[in-house]
């Protein structure tokens, strides 16, 4: 018998749809502080992303955009 993994938002307590989801992490200077992990749907990433500012993805740049 299958398994299904079924997500709920940390912030509204709603189920989220297959592939909506995503994970929001809160990182602390002081890192005695830890780290704070919040499972969310794609709409409310999006409105909490708005608000802050996107980072730049890391490592080397594919050869064809290079």
């Amino acid at each position: 018998m299958a398994k299904k993994t079924v997500f709920v938002s940390d912030l509204s307590g709603a189920e989220i749809a297959d592939g909506k989801s995503a994970t929001i992490s809160i990182k602390f200077a002081d890192a005695r502080k830890g780290t704070y992990v919040l499972d969310v749907s794609e709409a409310e990433s999006e409105e909490l992303g708005q608000k802050g500012r996107k980072q730049a993805r890391r490592g080397r740049r594919p050869k064809a955009a290079a």
